[in-house]
Parts: C-alpha cells; sequence; structure tokens
C-alpha cells in the first residue's frame, strides 16, 4: 500500500436554523410519521438570510486553519465543491481564499460534482501535496438547502459545510492510505441551467445510482488495500438520508457501531457536498490514535470517492483547537416554514 499525503487541520460548520420534518409535513398536508420514517430525518439545518455556500465555506475553513496552526499564506490551492455555487460566473474560492487572506499566491477553482465534489476536491489537494506542487492544500465542501417547495427533497436539503487541509504525513492528524473512485454517467440528479431547483429521477436514485456507487468504490478500495471492512473502526458513508447509508453499511457487511458516529443526517439533513466530509468530521472529533476510519462519498451524476484513513497522534492536541460537530448540532434554533422559505428566498417574483 502506497501513502500518500494526510490530513492536517479539519473543520465544520452547520447553521444554527433548524426547522423540523414536522413542520413541513403540516405545510403540505403531509404524513409526518410516513416521511420522518421513510427517510430517517427529524429536522434540518437552514443557512440564514445572511448565509450562503462561501459564508459556510469560510467558517469551515477558519476551523481547519485553527486545527492546522498554519500561516494561510501557505495554501498553494483551493477547491470548493458544491452544487450551490453562489454565483454561475464567479468563482467562490476565491472569495474563500480571499477572506482567509491566502491570496495570492495560490491556484484556485471550484467543483462541481453534486454530492461528492468536496471529496473530489480532497483528491486533488492530497495528490498536490503528495506530488510536492504545494506545502498545503484545502478541499471544502458546502451547500445551501435546494429543494422545490412540496418536493421530496425539501424534506432532507440542508446547509452545511467542512473543510480539510491537506499536508505532508508528518505532520497529518490522520494519513489518507490509500483512495479509489468508482465513475459511469448514471443521470439520477440533475439541476438544467437557470433552473432554481435541481429534479431527482425518484426511487432510480437508488439501485443504480446510490448503491452501485458507493459499493462499487468501497470495494474498490478494499481489494486496492487488501482490506476487509471489519479492519475499520468507523465507517461514513454519504447520506442522501438517514436509510441509504445504513443499508449500504449492511450490504457491504458494517455494523451499526461502526456507521453511528457518521451518521448526522437524521438530524441535520443531507449538507450535499458536505455530507460525507461532516461525517468524517465527527468521526474525526472522537477518534483515537490508530484507528483506521473508512469513508465512501457518492454524487449524483455519478461518482463515488473512496478513502482509507489511518489516524495519528497529533489528533488530540488538535481536536480542541476549534468547534465539534456535536458543538454546531446542539446550538440549535427552531424556525417556521414561513421563516424557512424567506431565508431561503423561495418566494419568487
Amino acid at each position: 500500500m502506497v501513502t500518500i499525503a494526510g490530513i492536517v487541520g479539519y473543520g465544520v460548520y452547520i447553521p444554527i436554523y433548524r426547522i423540523q420534518t414536522a413542520e413541513i409535513a403540516r405545510v403540505w398536508g403531509e404524513d409526518r410519521e410516513r416521511i420522518e420514517n421513510g427517510l430517517g430525518i427529524k429536522e434540518k439545518a437552514v443557512g440564514g438570510i445572511d448565509e450562503d455556500t462561501t459564508t459556510i465555506a469560510v467558517e469551515a475553513a477558519k476551523n481547519a486553519l485553527s486545527r492546522a496552526k498554519i500561516d494561510p499564506k501557505r495554501i498553494g490551492a483551493m477547491y470548493v465543491g458544491s452544487e450551490s455555487h453562489p454565483y454561475a460566473v464567479k468563482p467562490t474560492s476565491t472569495m474563500v481564499a480571499e477572506a482567509l487572506g491566502a491570496t495570492p499566491n495560490l491556484t484556485a477553482a471550484d467543483l462541481e460534482f453534486a454530492c461528492k465534489a468536496g471529496t473530489a476536491g480532497l483528491q486533488m489537494v492530497l495528490a498536490m501535496v503528495d506530488a510536492k506542487m504545494i506545502e498545503y492544500g484545502m478541499a471544502i465542501g458546502s451547500d445551501t438547502a435546494q429543494g422545490r417547495p412540496g418536493d421530496a427533497l425539501e424534506y432532507s436539503a440542508a446547509s452545511g459545510g467542512a473543510a480539510f487541509i491537506a499536508g505532508q504525513n508528518k505532520e497529518s492528524l490522520a494519513v489518507v492510505d490509500s483512495t479509489f473512485s468508482f465513475t459511469t454517467d448514471t443521470p439520477d440528479f440533475w439541476r438544467r441551467q437557470h433552473a432554481d431547483y435541481p429534479s431527482h429521477g425518484g426511487r432510480f436514485t437508488g439501485k443504480p445510482a446510490y448503491f452501485r456507487h458507493i459499493i462499487g468504490a468501497t470495494l474498490g478500495l478494499l481489494a486496492k488495500t487488501g482490506t476487509k471492512i471489519s479492519d475499520y473502526d468507523y465507517v461514513v458513508f454519504h447520506q442522501p438520508n438517514g436509510k441509504f447509508p445504513l443499508e449500504a453499511g449492511k450490504k457491504l457487511g458494517a455494523t451499526s457501531e461502526q456507521l453511528k458516529t457518521g451518521l448526522l443526517t437524521p438530524v441535520v439533513g443531507n449538507t450535499y457536498s458536505g455530507a460525507s466530509p461532516l461525517g468524517l468530521c465527527a468521526v474525526l472529533d472522537e477518534a483515537k490514535a490508530g484507528n483506521k476510519i473508512l469513508v465512501t462519498s457518492f454524487g449524483s451524476g455519478a461518482g463515488s470517492d473512496s478513502f482509507a484513513i489511518t489516524v495519528t497522534d497529533k489528533i488530540e492536541s488538535a481536536r480542541n483547537s476549534a468547534p465539534k460537530t456535536k458543538d454546531y448540532i446542539a446550538k440549535k434554533k427552531y424556525i417556521d416554514y414561513s421563516t424557512y422559505i424567506k431565508y431561503r428566498r423561495k418566494i419568487k417574483d
């Protein structure tokens, strides 16, 4: 197994506002219990009136820098993955880099691959560090809630983000031992140009899209590394809802104990590009030196990135330098549906 670079800093940000599944169901006359049982989601995080993908990314990135304890000027690459970039033509990555004080000597770009854009960015900065093109690189997955009023996505599409700083193994809180990707043209979810909300293929998003790619990427990683699912202390899969990752885990032989720490969707919703990265951050918040983590993302369209990660003894001194994932989950304020549609600008002229 060839060890590449590692994670020297990580950070999350989840907005304070929450809307409960019951409140959305009330407005649309739906059966709350049926929705909650079907999706496995009780509530979701909602960005405030002054929050978007960029502000969420900046907050997560600041937390990652606090843990890495490096000058942002040393960041040589900045990639922000999202499916809700605030501008069609104007990069989110440059705004984030400017806010952090990382400009001007770096390369930056926005990434789009539905919910796996954040992990695609992580693969890129890890490779650039490993190739010695840069000293440090930052990858961010950040998104805001997008879902047509009354659509099933409205119950799950949430706001949040996670950031990772890649650096040399000797400095890493967690070493990325290997990565593997599985990609096809499976159009289960899309948003056309000028469309306000995404469309999806309903149940088609399950078996041919999510499960095929999650399982394909995970099995590919296990074969590449010569490991078994039981070799990992924690397993994190992308979480479009609260049930899919558990079902994927069952198919692959992962236990509920391995999955529970990184499963956040039931309480914060599907944060899209931040979903599996947020789950990884929740695991890093409690993992100990020597623990092994398997993470597999999923992005509609479709593809999955899988990572084998080993935690180092540097995690203990770094994790308390920024708020933990559970701190953001616990800090919440419930809003009603009218406030929700105002904050997410769902009222159109």
